[in-house]
């Protein structure tokens, strides 16, 4: 079966746009106008790709995102009217890989969501031993952090971006080698990407989140993982 998304937008014009310019790509496209519906949808039936509108009737965009998260880590893009910062960091909190802002060009919709296929079906990194920094344990072959003992689930883009700042422990990674290495070649992103994501990160990784051990900021700079 063909690649599967699910468009979540309750304007029927952007709609009938988004999902006649995803055809084209060879992509099966279905739809939800509310929220409630694509959870239905996807619970059922879950897609490769989801696509958030933020401002749904009923269910926001929002809690369809963190209702999707909470059982899977399928790569999911909020879109927004809006280029209010609020909304943007607040739709990544919530779970989301990447965001776009309307209007979009197809183009570009689509280049998105080919970056986010290609780092779904691409092992996060080869085969290795554990690696150790402090009570930070990463096994990147099996897709496993614990700390202290424990396992603690990462999304699939929090999880890349660990084994990134791993794969040079002390060496100082740009937010724009980030976005390339983490977000897909040729991707230019926004910063906010890097930084709403290693916070959510260091909420699951760092005992402090407040005041990090492990993956530390270098004013600036970017940032580096450490011991």
């Amino acid at each position: 079966m063909g690649t599967r998304i699910l468009a979540v937008e309750d304007d029927e014009r952007i709609r009938t746009a988004v999902k006649l310019a995803l055809e084209e790509e060879g992509w099966i496209i279905e739809e939800a106008e509310t929220g409630e519906l694509a959870l239905e949808h996807f619970h059922r039936n879950p897609a490769d790709v989801v696509l958030i509108d933020i401002m749904l009737p009923g269910i926001d965009g929002f809690e369809v995102c963190r209702s999707i998260r909470r059982t899977s880590d399928v790569p999911i893009v909020m879109v927004t009217a809006r280029v209010d910062t609020h909304d943007v960091v607040a739709g990544l909190e919530a779970g989301a890989d990447d965001y776009l802002t309307k209007p979009f060009a197809p183009k570009e919709l689509s280049a998105r969501i080919r970056a986010l296929l290609r780092r779904a079906r691409t092992p996060d990194h080869a085969a290795g031993s554990t690696l150790r920094f402090g009570d930070l344990e990463l096994v990147p072959d099996q897709g496993m952090v614990r700390v202290s003992g424990r396992e603690v689930h990462l999304t699939k883009t929090e999880f890349r971006l660990l084994c990134e700042l791993a794969s040079s422990p002390g060496r100082v990674f740009s937010r724009e080698v980030l976005l390339e290495r983490v977000w897909g070649y040729g991707y230019f992103g926004d910063g906010r990407l890097v930084d709403v994501h290693v916070r959510r990160l260091r909420t699951k990784v760092e005992s402090d989140p407040a005041n990090p051990r492990h993956v530390a900021t270098v004013r600036g700079l970017g940032y580096k993982l450490q011991g």
